[in-house]
């Protein structure tokens, strides 16, 4: 479930892309025409996504209660589920200074039939952020605003290869990705308020040793 509260992006599937070459009905909500990058929009919106062959393919409620992948009933409690967690979000990301663009979450369902939330969330990894003090500023000036994601190394890939036809990608810049482990550092130190320790070690025995203490 991806939750999007901005037109942006530079992917295939972002919604800014598809806005720009004239698409305005994403099949449960019809976007005003006139609407300019990074704009947010009038309330968050959803745009659901399966895996399919090689790449996430895009779907509407529509496809999903057609093609029998949800019932109407799982459909509108994973809806409201995903929403609420959007709003939660935004809310404590903007007491640290940043704006939650857009993110995705990911659901399954137990043994028993109930809907459970897997993966991590609202990290940078699946979520987009930008700077909030700086952003109206920059959108005023008609610059980027001031992200601590993944874009910039979205954008390289989108400029040297098609990350959704190339079968193979080519090696990031080795200074791109030290980057990249700066921001993430830089929004996990903003978002908690924790100075960020690097650990070495065994990793997945730390990951497993964390986890214990949450089974039920």
């Amino acid at each position: 479930m991806v939750v999007r509260g901005y037109v942006t992006g530079v992917t295939g599937t972002s919604i800014w892309t598809s806005y720009k070459e004239g698409k305005r009905d994403f099949g449960d909500f019809v976007l005003p025409y006139g609407m300019k990058k990074n704009q947010k929009l009038e309330k968050p919106v959803l745009t659901p996504t399966t895996k399919h062959e090689t790449h996430d393919r895009n779907l509407t409620s529509k496809m999903i209660l057609e093609e029998k992948l949800m019932s109407p009933e799982l459909w509108q409690k994973i809806s409201d589920i995903a929403l609420q967690l959007f709003t939660r979000g935004q809310e404590i990301a903007l007491e640290k200074g940043l704006i939650l663009v857009d993110t995705k979450y990911e659901f399954g369902l137990d043994d028993g039939g109930e809907v459970i939330l897997i993966d991590e969330i609202h990290t940078p990894d699946s979520s987009r952020y930008w700077q909030a003090n700086s952003h109206q500023d920059r959108i005023t000036k008609g610059l980027e605003p001031e992200n601590f994601d993944k874009e910039f190394l979205r954008l390289w890939f989108k400029d040297n290869c098609d990350p959704y036809k190339d079968e193979k990608l080519p090696e990031a810049p080795a200074e791109m990705v030290t980057e990249l482990s700066r921001r993430y550092v830089k929004i996990c130190e903003q978002i908690t308020g924790i100075p960020f320790e690097i650990e070495s070690g065994d990793i997945e025995k730390r990951i497993e040793n964390n986890l214990k203490k949450y089974q039920i």
